[in-house]
């Protein structure tokens, strides 16, 4: 394989350092936004004190879930847990939310369970669910999360790996991305 283009940074940092491997952001192209969904709330205010919230048990989403709660005030996280951290890393709980680490794919199948469920973009939009119109709150462009081409080092600068990120990163792909998505679940960073 020349290249992959299904992952974010933080993944593949995670990947390179638990199998050894050495690969290499070739280009950003796009961010697919996790947001917090309810079925039972339609607002952070209604969330009552012990509310419970999935979020996803894999180690690079849980803590871009528990960034993403904090940067709505539900919670504190101590400042060094970063990118990795775990309901452990939870300093300020004011609401005594309740935590059920799910595996991502299954988030949308236990929103009707839960209070709310952060949900990863790919797995919320065939779930029909749309970032804009039903996330409580949704991650921002700048996140670190973009999902990037991927290549072993030294191949980055390859002309074929050139060439592929120069066609992921045209204007007829952003605007395909523009026109699938029109609700803000797949954004485009170049």
């Amino acid at each position: 394989i020349d290249a992959n283009f299904f992952q974010h940074l933080p993944y593949m940092d995670s990947f390179n350092s638990e199998r050894g491997y050495n690969l290499v952001n070739a280009g950003g192209i796009h961010i697919e936004p996790v947001a917090l969904y309810s079925k039972k709330v339609s607002s952070l205010d209604e969330l009552k004190n012990g509310a419970t919230i999935a979020i996803p048990n894999d180690p690079t989403n849980e803590g871009r879930a528990l960034l993403l709660l904090q940067s709505a005030g539900l919670i504190k996280l101590d400042e060094n847990a970063g990118i990795t951290a775990t309901p452990q890393n939870i300093v300020e709980n004011p609401k005594n939310i309740k935590f059920h680490e799910i595996e991502a794919a299954s988030l949308p199948r236990v929103l009707l369970d839960v209070d709310a469920a952060v949900i990863n973009g790919n797995y919320a939009i065939p779930a029909g669910l749309s970032a804009s119109s039903d996330g409580l709150v949704v991650e921002g462009a700048d996140s670190p999360y973009v999902n990037i081409l991927c290549v072993k080092d030294g191949n980055q600068n390859a002309e074929k790996i050139q060439a592929l990120a120069n066609a992921l990163k045209s204007q007829k792909v952003k605007d395909y991305i523009n026109n699938t998505y029109k609700n803000g679940e797949v954004v485009t960073v170049f």
